[in-house]
């Protein structure tokens, strides 16, 4: 359920001199976008605002709830924050948040861009994967985005045989950027029959 259509003519009203609003599917719920910035979501009749960096340390002040998204029945806490009734009624605060929501997101963006992360500081990886994919030669995040889930996997398998799905999702993860709990459902069905082709091909290979 998307938001009132008065609401999300406030919303255009309130955003239209940063650019137009745009709508996608996005965690259950739809995403809101300008230029390619996703920097809220309405999911159940509610929108959500995007905290990053003072925006969210604003919004938690604000006692303002985050998102839990609920991904095969395993709960998420994502970083948006619940619109209350106060704020909606509140015009003029809620178009400042929602411009600050969208500013974060952008200089988040950007600085995600100019900085190369450590492989640890991906969703899903810490340091001993970390120090797992430098002893297979990937020692950073450029490379381990240009190798893929599969190729990274395989690289990790042949190097210690402990492996199973759990690993690949949360690489996939790493290089999409988000938790595995909220891979996208198509890649996660994907990699999953990829995994289950490739081990029984494997224990055809040591069988025979």
């Amino acid at each position: 359920m998307f938001l009132s259509g008065a609401r999300f003519t406030q919303l255009q009203h309130g955003v239209s001199s940063l650019g137009k609003l745009k709508k996608k599917s996005q965690f259950g719920g739809i995403g809101l976008l300008i230029d390619g910035v996703l920097f809220a979501i309405s999911s159940e009749g509610e929108l959500y605002l995007r905290g990053s960096s003072h925006a969210e340390v604003l919004f938690k002040a604000k006692g303002m709830e985050n998102f839990i998204y609920s991904k095969r029945g395993i709960p998420v806490t994502l970083r948006y924050y619940r619109v209350n009734e106060l704020l909606w009624r509140d015009q003029k605060q809620l178009f400042e948040y929602m411009q600050l929501a969208y500013q974060y997101t952008m200089e988040e963006i950007i600085d995600r861009r100019k900085m190369p992360l450590r492989i640890k500081d991906l969703p899903n990886l810490g340091i001993a994967l970390e120090r797992q994919l430098w002893k297979v030669g990937i020692s950073k995040v450029e490379e381990l985005r240009m190798l893929g889930a599969k190729a990274t996997y395989l690289k990790l398998q042949q190097h210690k045989k402990r492996t199973n799905v759990s690993l690949l999702l949360a690489l996939a993860g790493a290089i999409e950027g988000c938790h595995v709990a909220v891979l996208p459902e198509q890649l996660r069905d994907e990699l999953i029959s990829w995994h289950s082709e490739w081990m029984q091909q494997d224990s055809d290979h040591h069988s025979s």
